[in-house]
């Protein structure tokens, strides 16, 4: 495996701003954060990448915890201007290229509820099983507190108009 200083200059190269390592100690998973999805996203529970199909906070941290390091990933968005698919492919790819570089651990959360397909097959399988992953938030990660302490200048949107920011993470080794 390469070092992991060229995952995030291929990132970068996807367009992708900035990306940092963490230790996957460092990222911090909590229960109120799924509450959010239930109680603010007309999606919840329309995609096999939202609530209540993804992993609960819980679930996270055990899995956070079976790896040592991640790289967290952030896009700036310019006013009224997101492309959230676009950096989720990203994020996907340095996962894909982590996995076949030999980490087989490999594993990404993108931004956002996925978009790959109009309707979601809920009762079915997924149709894009290779490259749809579920958010951070939707996993139960706190993503304001995780990039905050990784050092990672952001603010909240007040409305569609303001520049914006895309979070995502791929858990490595």
């Amino acid at each position: 495996m390469r070092g992991l200083d060229s995952y995030i200059a291929l990132a970068k190269q996807k367009g992708i701003h900035e990306a940092v390592l963490l230790k996957t100690s460092q990222i911090h998973t909590e229960f109120w954060v799924r509450m959010k999805c239930q109680f603010g996203c007309r999606l919840y529970g329309k995609s096999l990448c939202c609530p209540p199909s993804t992993p609960t906070p819980e679930e996270t941290r055990r899995l956070l915890d079976s790896y040592a390091l991640a790289i967290l990933f952030h896009k700036r968005w310019t006013k009224g201007k997101r492309d959230v698919t676009s950096f989720n492919e990203g994020v996907v790819d340095v996962e894909m290229a982590l996995f076949l570089d030999g980490s087989y651990k490999a594993w990404s959360m993108g931004a956002g509820p996925c978009t790959r397909c109009k309707t979601c097959n809920i009762l079915g399988g997924c149709a894009h099983p290779l490259r749809a992953r579920p958010s951070m938030e939707a996993c139960g990660i706190d993503v304001f507190r995780t990039a905050a302490e990784a050092g990672l200048s952001f603010s909240v949107l007040r409305n569609v108009e303001e520049p914006s920011s895309s979070f995502g993470l791929v858990v490595v080794k």
